[in-house]
């Protein structure tokens, strides 16, 4: 009975994330280049530092574990969700579970250096924590020194409306879950 559930967000809620996000994303893809035909070479390439840091989110994720027990002691967050899917699909997860819609503004998101937009609302693999919280909630900007981002909030659920939107410069627009889909016929 303890737990932080999906299910407690409420609309006027506020929407976080921990760290930043498309980290793991844009580092897959990084060795996916690497791994290409046209790359192969004789030996393995040089690994320099610079590319060894670009790496790390995909090869030693950091489940926040310490923020999300943080959180919970101090009854802050009204719901979370890892951010093990990807942000849209995991986002649309913890929508479902409390009966809410949300907005997400694209210019709040930490955007991991070296990710796009679309890795940071689509890749998987980050295992940031997406949290909810009342406005009156009194958060820190860091939780054991991890970064702690308002990106948006909760709004009450409407029939025939999108359930998460996002909000861009060029206007506002629905945010289609395109994260990994555990079920899905891409996902066999």
């Amino acid at each position: 009975g303890k737990a932080l559930l999906r299910s407690g967000a409420r609309p006027g809620h506020l929407l976080y994330v921990t760290g930043s996000l498309g980290g793991a994303a844009a580092a897959l893809d990084c060795l996916a280049a690497l791994a290409a035909p046209s790359t192969q070479f004789a030996r393995p390439p040089h690994i320099s530092r610079k590319l060894e840091a670009q790496l790390a989110p995909h090869l030693y994720p950091q489940p926040r574990i310490a923020q999300g027990l943080w959180l919970l002691r101090r009854g802050l967050a009204s719901a979370a969700i890892d951010l093990s899917d990807g942000l849209s699909t995991d986002l649309a997860h913890l929508c479902e579970e409390s009966h809410v819609a949300a907005e997400v503004d694209s210019a709040l998101l930490p955007i991991h250096p070296g990710a796009k937009l679309t890795q940071a609302l689509n890749g998987g693999e980050d295992y940031e924590l997406l949290f909810t919280a009342p406005a009156s909630a009194h958060l820190p900007r860091s939780i054991a020194d991890v970064s702690i981002t308002r990106i948006g909030r909760i709004l009450p659920a409407r029939p025939n409306h999108p359930s998460v939107t996002l909000i861009q410069p060029v206007g506002t627009q629905p945010l289609i879950p395109q994260g990994w889909e555990h079920f899905s016929a891409s996902a066999r």
